[in-house]
């Protein structure tokens, strides 16, 4: 089984676009993963329909048996995230370094696990698709992300496909490095802007400490020439190759529009994704 990440050091590259083209081209073979668990938008051109909902545990948070309590007062004069007021928990402040506890003479704080978001496994027209939804303020990200990644190869070795094809996180934070660990192969959409370009960087630097197989997507490359001739240029002074060239053209907008993936439209773009995916074949 093969794994493919595709990641974006900045938001707006297109990433989403470019995974659901790349679903359409593989349908049949692999399962999706959609690890932008903050803000997970692939459900809306997939259109899953769920089949399998599992709770996510993210970090323990403090909760105060009043019973016990005797109202020292140590807890919130410890707490330096102000979650203690009154002698209870603002569980929306609380950040569980667990330091009430730490200090409690009558041991009446508790860590409990607390509900954090729900991971899905779902059917959709090109083929399993595992998401999840994030609670609002919740932390752990990353740790959902590395659910949904483990249920999504699990499943793909109980229906026997070969590739595990996974829509990461934009930026270079802790769900992209969760996203990205352990990939045959790191997909990376930029554009050429000067943002572009700098983001470019900053996360090609996260794939090389991890040591994983890079390449580039320029996507609306023709908007900016000179900027996609230095992207392509870096990539050559670093041996990574740029395996799609994707031109602006008003077809991906009117995909979205229409709930579609943009191969499913047709087009200039739908024919370099085609190309680029044969590539990406190829290389793992």
């Amino acid at each position: 089984m093969k794994q493919i990440a595709v990641v974006s050091g900045k938001g707006g590259t297109g990433k989403t676009s470019i995974v659901a083209s790349l679903a359409a081209l593989s349908s049949g073979r692999a399962v999706y993963a959609d690890c932008d668990v903050d803000a997970p938008d692939l459900h809306l051109i997939l259109r899953p329909q769920v089949q399998e909902s599992h709770d996510f545990i993210g970090i323990k948070r403090a909760f105060i048996d009043s019973d016990k309590c005797v109202q020292c007062g140590s807890c919130q004069e410890s707490c330096r995230f102000s979650a203690i007021q009154d002698f209870r928990v603002d569980q929306a402040l609380c950040e569980g370094c667990g330091v009430c506890k730490l200090v409690c003479p009558a041991e009446a704080v508790e860590m409990k696990d607390c509900l954090a978001g729900h991971a899905y496994i779902s059917d959709t027209r090109f083929g399993p698709l595992v998401h999840a939804e994030l609670f609002p303020g919740e932390e752990a990200s990353g740790k959902l992300v590395a659910m949904v990644r483990e249920m999504a190869r699990n499943l793909a070795e109980l229906r026997h496909m070969d590739l595990v094809l996974i829509d990461g996180s934009p930026g270079i934070g802790c769900p992209v490095i969760a996203s990205l660990t352990g990939v045959d192969l790191a997909l990376v959409a930029t554009e050429p802007t000067i943002t572009g370009e700098h983001d470019l960087e900053r996360i090609l630097g996260v794939a090389a400490h991890f040591g994983i197989k890079t390449s580039i997507c320029i996507n609306k490359y023709d908007l900016n020439p000179e900027g996609a001739g230095r992207i392509e240029a870096l990539a050559q002074e670093r041996g990574i190759e740029v395996v799609g060239r994707l031109p602006y053209h008003t077809s991906v907008v009117e995909a979205m529009v229409a709930g579609q993936a943009v191969v499913e439209r047709g087009g200039p773009v739908a024919q370099a994704m085609a190309e680029m995916y044969k590539r990406l074949e190829e290389m793992i």
